[in-house]
């Protein structure tokens, strides 16, 4: 029989980082969580202990640090990049990076309707995601969001689903469509140097959020398809897009036993358990690979 090592990577995970830049008064904070994970021979290391080629974790969580100190920060698709080819293109023992970045969002504090330059309040729960792959001279950006909770107080229904056994759900044409979205893409076919990250991350988002809010839904399913398919319809740099979106159940509270009415007002909202949804929107022309997926959990 015989063994040897399989896929592997190393790295340091979770690198808390939070970056200023007063050069103005109106100052900017980046908040962010750096994942760093290094691919290439390390069977050495792995079956005789021989760390000749094991650039120490520690190490990746120092390059972190000075990579933010000597370039800034700005989007973290850029970020991500700038410390994969830090890596790849400086040793020639490490083929691969992987680079995961969340970024936490903080808001100005107003005083009198100004800004207060140097306060800051932390925004929602949001949070704005990237993941940079680079295989030798070849990089792969897949950024996104998560938990932007999105919540419908009409336009939404839920009927015609099978009666079968055991089956309990009223079926109702006018129902509360609550849910915590997560949503990744992949760009395809740009330059990475030449990207506007912040750019498309807003107008991505700011689509997600208007096809959220007008598209009638008869289930969450659908809802996540027309969401998917405006992205790719309007922007030409996704190749394909990935959502877990919960479906938040809010259940009508039954106030007949109080002699009142409840006529689609007050509401019990259940945090567990929940409906899940999950899928893909791809685009046929633009394949993307699935291993580009790797390591990135809550999808199918």
């Amino acid at each position: 029989m015989g063994i040897r090592l399989g896929e592997n990577r190393y790295g340091k995970a979770e690198v808390r980082l939070v970056h200023l830049d007063r050069s103005k008064p109106q100052h900017v904070i980046k908040d962010l969580n750096v994942t760093s994970q290094l691919i290439g021979d390390f069977t050495a290391a792995h079956s005789t202990g021989d760390n000749g080629r094991v650039i120490a974790t520690d190490t990746q969580k120092n390059t972190v640090y000075a990579l933010a100190k000597t370039g800034g920060v700005g989007a973290i698709e850029e970020f991500a990049l700038r410390m994969a080819r830090n890596f790849v293109d400086k040793y020639d023992w490490i083929t691969g990076s992987r680079q995961e970045i969340e970024e936490y969002a903080w808001n100005s504090v107003y005083a009198d309707g100004q800004p207060v330059g140097h306060s800051f309040v932390r925004g929602s729960s949001e949070v704005r995601t990237t993941v940079v792959w680079k295989d030798g001279p070849a990089e792969t950006v897949i950024s996104g969001l998560t938990d932007l909770v999105l919540l419908n107080s009409a336009h939404s229904e839920f009927h015609g689903f099978p009666q079968v056994e055991y089956t309990s759900l009223i079926e109702t044409n006018d129902r509360i469509l609550a849910t915590a979205c997560t949503a990744r893409w992949v760009y395809v076919g740009m330059d990475p140097d030449s990207a506007d990250w912040d750019a498309l991350f807003t107008g991505i988002r700011a689509l997600l959020l208007k096809t959220f809010a007008t598209t009638h839904s008869l289930a969450l399913q659908q809802t996540l398809y027309a969401m998917g398919e405006a992205v790719l319809q309007v922007f030409p740099e996704v190749g394909e897009i990935r959502f877990s979106m919960p479906n938040k159940h809010h259940f009508l509270v039954d106030m007949k036993h109080f002699g009142l009415d409840n006529d689609n007002e007050v509401f019990y909202a259940a945090d567990r358990p929940y409906g899940l949804i999950q899928a893909a929107v791809v685009r046929d022309d633009a394949p993307v690979p699935p291993a580009v997926w790797s390591g990135i959990a809550g999808f199918i």
